[in-house]
């Protein structure tokens, strides 16, 4: 057992719950925002463990002293449903946010101005309504990819400040729940299937030999071990059951990782942090909460459960 840290949870129409005993206790810390709002986006700023930034349906949220208070981030953003946020790692004053409907906005001074990209993204999709930006990944200062469910995987090379859709070939779903480089290539997790490829070209992976379903969401990869890769697996959205697969060598060979049991849905999220790059926390969207002190090699699952879960961090 490591030293104590904080854990937040972020909920559907419950808010946002903290942990200041490593997951002993939770306790609400919504302060200063809607109570019962509907968090999906949360990240913690790479320098400061007491600040983080919080999406909801109703704008972007920020906390400077670890979830005591918050306060709205004023600007465009104001009233729009947040499903990704990107603070950049070179520099986290420029920070990226993606919407539904599809839409991104950025920052390059913390967050007191702000301009709307310009993309070229679906905005309705009938199956979910509208389109979202899931995840946001920075390659170089000046590259960053998006991808949207459902409309694929779009780049910018200009910093985030337009976007263009890539023509890509051989990815298994236009559907993107989750992206990660490793080794030069890219991982890419869709409701059909996990991909590899350069970002143009892919190849699906045969994770359906291996793993129960072809449904991936959550992608994620232990602090200082970018070889490792963690898959939040399961058979649905939400589902009704899942599995963490883990993969040591840059995505080739999968494995499911040692779990007391299958959570009760899709594995939808996973917490790291450079504090303590064994440790990560993982969820499911249906609220269990899992943490591993090895990456993600073996589980331990949390007393505590939550309704719906849809955005996870730890600090110190």
């Amino acid at each position: 057992m490591g030293p104590a840290h904080r854990i937040y949870v972020g909920t559907i129409g419950e808010g946002l719950f903290r942990s200041r005993d490593s997951g002993q206790t939770f306790v609400r810390a919504a302060d200063g925002m809607f109570v019962e709002c509907h968090v999906r986006a949360l990240v913690v700023h790479p320098h400061d463990p007491r600040v983080l930034y919080l999406g909801s349906e109703q704008g972007l949220f920020v906390t400077r002293d670890g979830a005591d208070n918050w306060a709205r981030v004023e600007g465009p953003l104001h009233g729009k449903q947040i499903w990704s946020i990107l603070l950049s790692p070179t520099d986290p004053d420029v920070i990226l946010v993606g919407t539904c409907p599809a839409a991104i906005f950025r920052s390059t001074n913390a967050g007191r101005t702000w301009s709307e990209a310009h993309t070229h993204m679906l905005q309705q999709c009938p199956r979910i309504m509208g389109t979202r930006v899931t995840t946001l990944l920075q390659e170089t200062s000046e590259i960053l990819w998006a991808g949207v469910e459902i409309d694929g995987l779009h780049r910018s090379r200009d910093g985030g400040a337009t976007w263009e859709k890539v023509a890509v070939q051989g990815l298994s779903s236009a559907d993107i729940h989750a992206l990660v480089k490793v080794n030069g290539n890219f991982l890419a997790a869709t409701n059909n299937g996990l991909n590899r490829g350069d970002g143009v070209n892919w190849q699906t992976l045969p994770i359906k030999d291996i793993l129960p379903w072809v449904y991936c969401r959550a992608l994620s990869q232990p602090c200082a071990r970018p070889d490792v890769v963690l898959l939040g697996n399961g058979d649905g959205p939400p589902g009704s059951a899942g599995i963490i697969a883990r993969s040591g060598d840059a995505g080739h060979t999968w494995a499911p990782a040692a779990m007391p049991q299958r959570a009760n849905s899709t594995i939808w999220n996973f917490a790291v942090h450079p504090a303590d790059p064994n440790l990560i926390y993982a969820s499911s969207v249906s609220g269990q909460l899992y943490r591993s002190w090895d990456q993600g090699q073996s589980w331990e699952k949390l007393p505590r459960e939550f309704g719906e879960i849809r955005a996870l961090a730890w600090t110190v």
